[in-house]
């Protein structure tokens, strides 16, 4: 649902900080522990990256310049980045959000919804108003897009500041805009926490001009990025085999998904493999069945009937279909 009219303030429903991973919330009203809990709720790889081993250094000193410039050369290999695109490593892709819209004095910003909601909110703290105007000043796009899982074309990428969040798209690189990165005016956004499944690890990218690149590591300042996380993306980005092997776990499991949800009643509506988003009759009350069992989901206040599942563990499947 796309803003109404040609311009609108961005208001307080588009900015609330509504999101999957609130564990405690559900461990505050139906009771358990967090061991007790299978979170579905976010669109986190069950299956995380092993960690590497640290060492006592890794913790006790700052961060190695090095290790980020060699961090930045196993982004560029393993995203294909233009050559001519600026790679900023920084504490994950939400404060790269949360900075990017000081990037232009405040104007009219093109949000298509439903999306990620941290955009919106972003830019309204910053001033922007939300706008349904192709000429807007700048535009973000989710690629794939959370919930629906929408791809979005070259040719609808056309604001002077362009923001491409492609946080969920290291499944599906084949779709990658990354090619865009090499255009004045577009950053990429990339996420280690959901494919490699260290959301902890607070790890995140920004890709694209040079220029904004270079305001985005004035505002972050120096040491942003943490020595584990430094040694920990370095060896990810470099492991393709691990990459492939994931990429192909994660499609057979989100198919196993929608046969189990499709045959409970469930329609599905879209999502990536990292997530899956069903049309039911009453997600509140599904949501409320599956808590009761200790499971957590997903539900959304703009619809009655949307509800967007993660995928379990491998021991959490006989569970989930139990609850169901």
């Amino acid at each position: 649902m796309a803003a109404n009219g040609p311009e609108s303030r961005i208001e307080t429903g588009a900015t609330q900080r509504d999101h999957g991973g609130n564990l405690s919330a559900a461990i505050a009203q139906y009771g358990g522990n967090r061991s007790d809990w299978i979170d579905l709720s976010t669109g986190i790889n069950p299956a995380p990256y092993p960690l590497p081993e640290f060492a006592a250094s890794d913790w006790s000193e700052l961060p190695d310049s090095a290790a980020n410039e060699a961090l930045q050369q196993a982004a560029r290999q393993f995203w294909s980045v233009p050559a001519s695109a600026a790679v900023l490593p920084a504490p994950g892709a939400s404060a790269l959000i949360a900075l990017l819209p000081s990037l232009r004095p405040a104007g009219r910003v093109r949000i298509e919804t439903p999306t990620y909601n941290e955009h919106a909110a972003a830019f309204a703290h910053h001033g922007w108003s939300l706008s349904g105007d192709a000429a807007a000043e700048a535009q973000v796009a989710v690629h794939p897009n959370n919930p629906d899982g929408r791809l979005w074309q070259d040719q609808e990428l056309t604001a002077p500041l362009t923001i491409i969040d492609e946080s969920f798209c290291d499944i599906c690189p084949d779709q990658s805009l990354i090619h865009l990165a090499a255009k004045p005016g577009v950053i990429l956004l990339k996420s280690f926490g959901k494919f490699w499944g260290l959301a902890g690890m607070r790890l995140g990218f920004a890709i694209g001009d040079p220029v904004l690149i270079q305001q985005l590591a004035h505002l972050q300042g120096p040491w942003a990025v943490s020595g584990p996380a430094l040694k920990t993306g370095i060896q990810a980005l470099q492991d393709q085999d691990w990459a492939q092997r994931s990429r192909r776990a994660l499609a057979r499991d989100a198919l196993r998904l929608d046969q189990l949800l499709i045959s409970r009643g469930a329609k599905l509506q879209g999502g990536t493999d990292l997530f899956r988003l069903y049309e039911v009759e009453y997600a509140a009350r599904w949501q409320d069945h599956l808590a009761r069992a200790h499971i957590w989901s997903r539900i959304f206040p703009y619809s009655k009937n949307l509800i967007r599942l993660g995928l379990p563990p491998q021991s959490g499947w006989d569970r989930l279909e139990d609850a169901l």
